[in-house]
């Protein structure tokens, strides 16, 4: 059965515009052009320094490969982590592994 991630980061001060410019233009079409899905990207409405991404994973055996596959490739070390890091606080990261309920329009 299929998984998703539900990802929150808290933006460094000032710079959620940044992080959800180098998101949408660089870190989506990236990830997804190596396999992954990411079915959603948002900002708070309450808050100036939330951004939440989805992302669904057909098993954790695809997870595990897609993670090495951008996480461990000199694209993501040498380029876009570097320039990507600094945008977020990483003590504002909060990762959940959800599962859609049986009637949940997302599967």
């Amino acid at each position: 059965m299929s998984f998703f991630e539900l990802r929150q980061y808290t933006a460094t001060p000032g710079n959620r515009k940044a992080l959800v410019k180098m998101m949408e233009e660089e870190v989506i079409p990236f990830q997804t052009a190596a396999g992954m899905v990411i079915l959603a990207s948002f900002v708070s409405e309450e808050d100036e320094d939330t951004y939440i991404w989805v992302r669904r994973f057909k098993t954790e055996a695809e997870r595990a490969k897609l993670y090495k596959k951008v996480y461990e490739s000199a694209a993501w070390k040498e380029d876009i982590g570097p320039r990507i890091m600094p945008l977020i606080d990483r003590t504002g990261i909060n990762v959940k592994r959800i599962l859609a309920t049986p009637r949940s329009p997302m599967q």
